[in-house]
């Protein structure tokens, strides 16, 4: 689930942003047991894109990011 949300901020911030920004997507120290293979996934550009290619991934990040609470 921390790598569905980090990836939903990550494609949320790469969309609002300009180009010539940087993103960096980190979990807090000590927040999950996977942190540190979780932020180099979410860091690594090739595989954010891969997992964009995926239209499943794709749909539910869409979907995360269309949802508008109350």
């Amino acid at each position: 689930m921390a790598t569905l949300i980090g990836l939903c901020l990550r494609v949320k911030l790469l969309r609002s942003l300009p180009p010539r920004l940087k993103v960096d997507i980190l979990i807090t120290p000590g927040a999950h047991a996977s942190e540190d293979a979780i932020n180099k996934q979410l860091n690594d550009k090739e595989r954010v894109a891969a997992a964009l290619e995926n239209d499943n991934l794709l749909g539910v990040v869409n979907q995360c990011l269309l949802y508008k609470a109350g």
